[in-house]
């Protein structure tokens, strides 16, 4: 019988906590299914680390983990294992951006994903601190994303926090309305669910595409009214 998603992810953190280097474990997660895996592990590190920016794990920023992975009621203690494995792991994040970053190589959307989910986390206490924001940049350096990407995703999580509908859209603002259509259109096509699934996303955390795409969308009728 193959194992559920979460004890697979416990089997890998307890390898880690057990001294195995995690360059050897992420080795073994480059091939479906594996890597949903490893995006799934990618979030429970980075989300840990991110946690401890401010000093303390919330309990709603554990409640937000669980909205974008949610954990089946049989899953429910190895789910909890996988947490206590990961707030226990006293590697850097830093470390695990870069292996992420080398796991991934130039697959810039998987990236994107991961990003999208630790802001998503970061913010569900109703605080954006200026550490997680250190975070957040640095994570985003490393994955080289750019700054573009960066305030795009903060507009779309932090509240009071605007972003210019060209940098959603990934266009200039020189741009032709034919350009500027067509990146709409692109941009739509890829965040489609069935998109996400081919990318290795897991199912759970295929719902942030939703507030994704209401932005893509807003920012075509801004500009298409203009």
């Amino acid at each position: 019988m193959r194992m559920s998603l979460w004890s697979q992810i416990a089997e890998v953190l307890a390898a880690l906590a057990a001294g195995e280097s995690l360059s050897s474990v992420f080795r073994k997660l480059k091939t479906p299914p594996e890597r949903t895996v490893g995006f799934t592990i990618a979030v429970i590190a980075l989300s840990a680390k991110m946690a401890k920016a401010d000093g303390h794990v919330s309990h709603s920023e554990v409640l937000a983990f669980r909205e974008v992975f949610r954990v089946p009621i049989a899953d429910e203690t190895n789910a909890a294992h996988v947490f206590n494995l990961a707030r226990q792991d006293v590697t850097g994040f830093e470390t695990y951006a870069r292996q992420i970053k080398k796991m991934f190589g130039t697959r810039k959307d998987t990236l994107e994903d991961l990003l999208e989910g630790l802001f998503h986390i970061s913010v569900a206490d109703g605080n954006y601190h200026q550490l997680e924001e250190v975070f957040l940049k640095r994570v985003c350096e490393i994955f080289v994303l750019g700054d573009r990407c960066f305030r795009v995703m903060k507009a779309r999580h932090v509240k009071g926090t605007s972003a210019d509908p060209y940098d959603v859209l990934g266009v200039l603002p020189h741009a032709e309305l034919t350009e500027i259509r067509n990146a709409w259109r692109n941009l739509v096509k890829k965040n489609h669910p069935d998109q996400l699934t081919a990318r290795g996303v897991p199912l759970e955390a295929v719902k942030l595409a939703e507030a994704r795409l209401v932005a893509i969308n807003q920012a075509w009728e801004k500009l298409n009214k203009k």
